[in-house]
């Protein structure tokens, strides 16, 4: 059972960067791709970013391209996710997931098999 536990959430002003933090356990040595979705009040949990197991891939929504980059330890258990020129729609529950496949990511309908409990990113203006 992979397990996912997110840090590095807080209150920032518009502009301000943030990093989160996800460390993963459990058997994640199987090539797992791991991204983070965000969920703001009243909307649907989007996808933000991903990164392939291997992290020459990465894969970013049109929102944040740009401003926040993905990555991943060298021993593949922490992702993280910079977060630079906060503006104050970033504000929302950020969720690091884990999926054997990118389309559990992507793809209408799918979602990735494991989620952590969120952390929250708030900008004020």
């Amino acid at each position: 059972q992979v397990q996912l536990v997110e840090s590095g959430g807080g209150l920032v002003q518009a502009g301000d960067s943030l990093r989160l933090s996800c460390s993963t356990s459990g058997p994640t040595d199987g090539g797992y791709y791991m991204g983070w979705f965000r969920q703001a009040p009243g909307l649907e949990r989007e996808f933000v970013a991903a990164i392939a197991y291997s992290a020459e891939r990465t894969y970013y929504a049109d929102s944040v391209k740009g401003r926040f980059t993905i990555s991943r330890a060298t021993n593949k258990s922490t992702v993280y996710l910079q977060m630079n020129s906060l503006k104050v729609e970033d504000t929302a529950v950020y969720y690091c997931a884990a999926d054997r496949t990118y389309s559990a990511f992507r793809i209408k309908g799918q979602r990735p098999d494991y989620w952590g409990q969120g952390t929250q990113v708030t900008v004020s203006s």
